[in-house]
């Protein structure tokens, strides 16, 4: 990968998430988790598109990858008595809402960008988590992160070589992806408990996260210059060129990627829509009042 562990990694100060008192907490995040993994339907429509032998392997397998860490994410939730409810509308829309319409979006903005942010939350939730069990399984699914997030660096190098008016259409979609996880690190801000050790810091880890974003879109040669170098104009003009680019390359490809974005614009389900009343996630888990599958207070 272009960034290191430790580069990713947010200190917490030695701060810990509990199980039990923390319960409510981790349901929402292993909630978004969920979302996320679910999302890995979406590799079969890029299997299609591979360029090559090699890339269709992977995406094969990380097809299958991404649907083991459902269950992962199941299992975490069943030990901690957690429930399946819907995701944040911000991680629905970075998930699936700019899902892209082209190889290159794909690999840069799901699969770098995208993986990249879910690595680092992995790694956030490994240094927190006083949950060894739920550790222990992040821990195995992170090699496979970071596998993914490899892949997507490589191949956003090889599809922007030579082509200039595609760095800049992924750098003006990156800055919708990273004002997206501004929304969500503003959610987190007005619901902080006062003292929490943990929930404190977790706007400016997702800060952290969006200047991770930014180092690994110059590493990759999306980004020339640090961010704080363009203007709000010239940020702005980046997003119009880039789905301007979208609506003259194909007005299909276009009004899908928006539609995506609006919950109320009719849509085929998809199991991104339904997997919340699906037998396969509420087989997995305890029913709300089964009171001895939750962790009880001290």
């Amino acid at each position: 990968m272009l960034l290191t562990r430790e580069e990713m990694t947010f200190d917490f100060g030695g701060a810990k998430l509990d199980p039990t008192k923390d319960r409510e907490l981790l349901e929402w995040m292993c909630n978004q988790f969920l979302y996320g993994e679910v999302t890995g339907i979406q590799v079969g429509h890029w299997l299609y598109e591979a360029p090559d032998f090699d890339a269709a392997k992977f995406l094969a397998r990380q097809a299958l990858e991404e649907l083991q860490h459902v269950d992962n994410f199941l299992r975490i939730m069943a030990m901690l008595g957690c429930q399946p409810k819907p995701a944040h509308g911000a991680v629905r829309f970075l998930a699936t809402g700019m899902m892209g319409s082209s190889w290159a979006e794909h690999v840069a903005l799901e699969m770098a960008q995208g993986e990249g942010f879910v690595l680092q939350a992995f790694y956030a939730v490994i240094d927190t988590l006083d949950h060894k069990p739920s550790v222990d399984i992040l821990r195995r699914a992170v090699k496979q992160e970071e596998r993914h997030v490899e892949f997507g660096e490589t191949q956003t190098m090889k599809a922007i070589e030579g082509k200039p008016w595609l760095r800049r259409r992924l750098l003006g979609l990156s800055l919708v992806s990273m004002w997206g996880v501004k929304k969500i690190a503003a959610y987190i801000e007005k619901r902080v408990p006062p003292g929490h050790v943990v929930l404190e810091k977790l706007p400016a880890f997702l800060e952290h996260a969006n200047r991770c974003a930014e180092l690994r879109l110059q590493r990759i040669g999306v980004l020339d210059r640090p961010l704080s170098e363009l203007g709000s104009a010239k940020r702005a003009a980046l997003v119009a060129e880039a789905y301007g680019g979208k609506l003259l390359g194909g007005i299909g490809g276009l009004v899908v990627s928006l539609a995506r974005m609006l919950p109320f614009v009719p849509k085929k389900k998809r199991l991104t829509d339904t997997y919340l009343a699906d037998a396969h996630i509420r087989g997995y888990l305890p029913p709300p009042q089964d009171a001895e599958a939750q962790p009880q207070e001290p």
